[in-house]
């Protein structure tokens, strides 16, 4: 597979995919611009002080997306386990820039990859145009988020970079990382790498982190889904790994 990131390439995609929200912003900013003259002075201020915190509000963004996904160690997979010959499950969500990179860790390795994009549930244009510009590898399973195609214990890794978080219903993601267990071996491990709805991201993306779900979110479901949490790790100060193995119980 041998992808390689290039420079700018994840800031890149963010412009690439969702082009309509910076063009729509782009747009509404004119049009205030534009009309601020004729309001009297005290709206004509606040509107040009909106239209500056506007700005300045979308350069953070897109420059935290920048350190995020071109500066930081976030697809350097420093810290992915050792391993010879492990057995890897990848599971994403429409959108896979991270399997040949896990393929290049182990090169010994066997993956297997699987999309649990649906075109009923997710219909957001920015996955469509990610999916024309990254169609998925070859060999990707289509998969259901409630019922792996795997049998028990099969996996000694398990990923989920960047995908779980599009599973908006708590109940579904409960179902999915008790399937996520189910398919793990007993002393294998589950790596969920994602954005948490926290003052960071707040910070960073104001609206848009209430896409993330919270931490507290994310524990509740791995408590229900039968996991326990191992170590949570701080990839960057917007980037959380949860990595996760059984409570012991088996099926």
């Amino acid at each position: 597979m041998g992808l390689k990131r290039k420079p700018f390439q994840g800031v890149g995609n963010i412009i690439r995919f969702n082009w309509h929200f910076f063009v729509l912003d782009g747009i509404i900013l004119i049009i205030l611009a534009s009309v601020a003259h004729t309001f009297s002075e005290p709206v004509m201020i606040w509107l040009y002080i909106l239209i500056g915190v506007s700005i300045v509000s979308s350069s953070i963004s897109l420059l935290v997306s920048y350190y995020v996904y071109d500066v930081s160690e976030l697809y350097r997979f420093e810290w992915f386990p050792k391993a010879e010959t492990p057995q890897i499950l990848n599971i994403n969500a429409g959108f896979d820039e991270t399997s040949a990179l896990i393929q290049e860790r182990y090169p010994k390795g066997q993956l297997t990859i699987a999309d649990f994009y649906d075109p009923q549930k997710h219909t957001e244009v920015s996955v469509k145009r990610a999916r024309k510009a990254y169609p998925p590898h070859e060999g990707t399973i289509s998969v259901s988020t409630t019922e792996l195609p795997f049998q028990n214990h099969r996996f000694d890794f398990v990923f989920a970079i960047l995908s779980a978080h599009e599973i908006r219903d708590e109940k579904e993601r409960i179902q999915f990382f008790s399937e996520l267990k189910r398919v793990c071996k007993p002393g294998g491990q589950i790596y969920v790498t994602e954005h948490l709805r926290d003052l960071n991201n707040l910070l960073a993306y104001t609206v848009g982190a209430f896409h993330f779900h919270s931490r507290s979110s994310w524990l509740r479901v791995f408590y229900e889904a039968g996991l326990k949490l191992k170590q949570e790790k701080k990839i960057t100060p917007f980037i959380t790994t949860f990595t996760l193995e059984s409570d012991g119980n088996t099926f």
